[in-house]
């Protein structure tokens, strides 16, 4: 494969059809976006687990034009009641685009990327467990897996879709391929198995558990751009049901997909954010997009202040919060920002 820049990769395909939105928030509807307790660093690139009540989140990356990519070790958790956040141990190695999980009991951060000396893209198996105020190591994932989405069910944990490398490369964005492959790691197992895979292969989606069941949304591929898709997971019957998309920007025409974030509240998908790739430079979403289960139907919610991708989601009772998170189209302008939306 050609080695070209990731802005142009992406660029290369274009976007998934239109889908015509079912309402669109009038300017000035209430309620809103509003804003919280910064996180105290800038990041992009990262990902939230609930434990406790707590929105816990860390690694991730900071790219300035002329260094080297700044990849995050730190770890913290947001307590919404207080709008206040505390620093929890850092990780034993800086990660971006890290998995954190929770499940009634317990912290995991699988996956991401790390730097060796095959580039600052390189693929990892890690899995750790916060236990005890200390990172410590848990069965690694078969083979290496990232900008993936994870969620729990119960006390399983599950790692779907993202990147894998492609070939034997290893060390650079090029070198990842999208890949269907959904894992689970039951207590008391002795490694990760394979539950049946993702309906499309993709990475940078979202995902939340609601009803029992795991929902995947938008995302992009590396050769097909930016979709909508939205995907169901039913545990019980090992069973995927695709469902309506989200549809594409009403402002910009482009198809919300990839970098995007999404919770679930008060029994409805909140997804929001994400990015496009458009020659010479592309754009970040502001929308919001609500999706009810019994309609199957996303409607149009208020806009995020500060539009991003690659940011972090979470709900804790009933409010969604979404947290830093690149403010420009690919990693140029990493921010701290928190917002909360109450449904």
């Amino acid at each position: 494969m050609t080695q070209i820049d990731r802005r142009a990769f992406l660029a290369a395909a274009g976007a998934s059809a239109a889908v015509p939105f079912a309402a669109c928030a009038q300017e000035g509807s209430t309620p809103g976006w509003e804003a919280r307790a910064s996180l105290p660093w800038p990041v992009q690139e990262i990902y939230a687990a609930v434990l406790g009540g707590s929105i816990i989140t860390g690694g991730g990356l900071v790219s300035r034009r002329g260094e080297p990519l700044h990849i995050e070790d730190r770890v913290a958790a947001y307590n919404p009641a207080a709008d206040a956040w505390d620093v929890l141990p850092s990780l034993p190695a800086p990660r971006h685009h890290p998995m954190f999980i929770a499940t009634a009991d317990d912290l995991f951060m699988v996956g991401g990327y790390a730097r060796s000396d095959a580039g600052e893209w390189t693929n990892t198996t890690t899995a750790w467990t916060l236990d005890g105020g200390t990172w410590r190591g848990m069965t690694p994932l078969p083979s290496p897996q990232a900008e993936a989405v994870g969620v729990a069910t119960g006390p399983v944990l599950r790692l779907i879709g993202g990147r894998t490398p492609g070939g034997a490369a290893n060390g650079n964005w090029n070198d990842q391929a999208d890949t269907d492959r959904h894992l689970v790691l039951v207590p008391g197992a002795p490694g990760w198995e394979t539950a049946r895979p993702l309906p499309m292969a993709r990475n940078s989606a979202a995902a939340a558990v609601m009803d029992g069941a795991v929902w995947v949304a938008g995302g992009r591929t590396v050769n097909g751009g930016g979709t909508g898709r939205l995907d169901r997971y039913d545990p019980g019957e090992d069973r995927w049901d695709t469902l309506a998309p989200i549809p594409p920007s009403p402002a910009t025409g482009q198809q919300v997909g990839g970098g995007l974030a999404m919770a679930a509240a008060g029994g409805k998908l909140v997804a929001f954010g994400g990015e496009w790739f458009q020659r010479p430079d592309g754009g970040v979403f502001a929308e919001t997009w609500i999706y009810d289960p019994a309609a199957d139907r996303w409607e149009a919610g208020p806009a995020m202040r500060t539009p991003r991708h690659g940011l972090a989601a979470a709900a804790v009772d009933g409010v969604v919060y979404a947290i830093a998170g690149g403010e420009v189209v690919s990693g140029g302008r990493a921010g701290s920002v928190v917002e909360e939306l109450r449904l």
